[in-house]
């Protein structure tokens, strides 16, 4: 269920701050967007996810993988930002980390959908910021889609005929296994695949 509020008290978003229940409270041009915080399933799969990306992608190539980061757009801190569940650095994107929020594009936004979420809505968001992928990804089925920056606006990718998606940006291959598994794994090393959540 959607509620849109007109106006907030100075008072209750104090509280919010207080009990920290605004932790993925996000600004939209200056509209702010309450997000309940993600169940157990989401933050456990989100856990391995950075986990498999941190040891597999980002350590042995000088990358990095920061979670819920406040992303702003150029100038718009903080009165325009998204938190996506994931970003992706590679060593060109790093003067975007601002500590407390990012300014600018980074490599890959990744977003796991919960039902409901808007996930979808931020799209356009991210293409303003130039992001050149996001990748949504199912939390229930871990069903992936691979949407790709082409002329300002995201084109969704194409499954190779093995079922796997392509990340030209992280040279990372992912598809939907049985079970609500996602199998992910670098390009050039099948030693590093796994299937996710691995319980």
């Amino acid at each position: 269920m959607k509620a849109i509020i007109p106006e907030i008290s100075p008072e209750l978003l104090k509280w919010r701050k207080r009990t920290g229940i605004d932790r993925w409270d996000e600004m939209w041009e200056g509209e702010l967007h309450m997000a309940p915080g993600p169940n157990r399933t989401h933050q456990d799969f989100q856990f391995e996810l950075v986990f498999w990306l941190r040891n597999f992608w980002a350590k042995p190539f000088g990358n990095r993988v920061h979670g819920e980061i406040n992303l702003a757009s150029i100038g718009g801190w903080p009165n325009d930002f998204r938190i996506p569940d994931l970003v992706l650095l590679k060593p060109e994107a790093f003067a975007i980390d601002h500590d407390e929020y990012f300014e600018g594009p980074p490599s890959v936004v990744v977003e796991i959908r919960s039902p409901g979420d808007e996930s979808y809505e931020k799209l356009p968001f991210y293409a303003r910021l130039g992001v050149p992928e996001v990748w949504i990804i199912d939390r229930d089925e871990k069903t992936p889609h691979l949407f790709v920056l082409a002329e300002g606006e995201y084109q969704e990718s194409e499954a190779s005929s093995s079922g796997w998606l392509e990340s030209l940006a992280t040279g990372i291959l992912f598809r939907e296994e049985a079970g609500g598994k996602l199998a992910i794994r670098l390009k050039n090393n099948p030693s590093s695949l796994r299937l996710l959540p691995e319980e």
